[in-house]
Parts: C-alpha cells; sequence; structure tokens
C-alpha cells in the first residue's frame, strides 16, 4: 500500500509532483484546494485508487485527485485515520465523480467511477507526502 503519484497545481495547470508539503487542516501547499484560512470537512486532501483509474482508462492528473495511491480500498477509510507517509489523515466521505470532470474527461466517467472515485479527507498532521511513501490504517 503505497503513493504511486502526486499531482498539484491551478485549475488548468495540474502537474506531478515527486513530493508535496501537507499542512494540517488547510491542504497540499502549491495546489489550487490549499486554503490558507482552512480546508472545509474533508477538502483538505483527496485520494484515489490507481487500480481503478487503470480500469476506466484514466490518469491520475485527469482524475483530479491529488494522491494516487496502489494497494489500499480508500472506501474502506471514512470514518477512519491513517497514514500518507508521516503525516496523519482522516477519511471523511467519498469523492464522487461530477459533471466537471465528465466535461473535462468523456462521457460516461460519472457512472464509471461512481462510489469508486476517491476519498476526501483531513490532514491532521502536517508533513511530507511523497512518492512511494506507505499508506498505512492507524
Amino acid at each position: 500500500m503505497n503513493v504511486e503519484a502526486i499531482t498539484i497545481g491551478e485549475s488548468d495547470s495540474l502537474r506531478p509532483v515527486d513530493s508535496v508539503s501537507a499542512v494540517a487542516g488547510k491542504g497540499l501547499e502549491g495546489d489550487r484546494h490549499f486554503f490558507a484560512e482552512g480546508a472545509r470537512r474533508g477538502g483538505a486532501i483527496t485520494l484515489i485508487e490507481a487500480e481503478v483509474l487503470e480500469d476506466v482508462g484514466l490518469s491520475g492528473p485527469q482524475s483530479r485527485r491529488q494522491v494516487v495511491t496502489r494497494g489500499v480500498r480508500l472506501n474502506d477509510l471514512v470514518g477512519k485515520r491513517f497514514l500518507v507517509g508521516e503525516i496523519e489523515c482522516e477519511g471523511v466521505e467519498l469523492c464522487e465523480p461530477c459533471l466537471h470532470l465528465q466535461s473535462l474527461t468523456r462521457p460516461g466517467i460519472i457512472e464509471d467511477l461512481l462510489h469508486r472515485g476517491g476519498l476526501n479527507a483531513d490532514i491532521v498532521t502536517s508533513g511530507t507526502i511523497s512518492v512511494g511513501d506507505p499508506v498505512t490504517v492507524s
């Protein structure tokens, strides 16, 4: 169970990075969803399973999720604390696909990703997330 990819940036210029600073309660530095005043509950970090992306034919940046994981069932982490590398997160809710995602990718992606579009989570402790970091349930 590990981090396979990280994608951050402004909405129209997402880019892969090898590591990123995660700030408790605020998000990932350098990302469009970093909130200096504090992120809404579940709005600090989004994760998606590499296996799902492979199944539906999308890349990490196309999914618009920040962290791609492999070997972990993210749906099982709703309501649970887990570690991504050295940072502690708490799963808040499923990150369901939306019409905006469909407009950027292809018709039918909403149905393809329904209930497996990833996880919205809070960042509980600050630190760094890097590609290859383990994902472990606390």
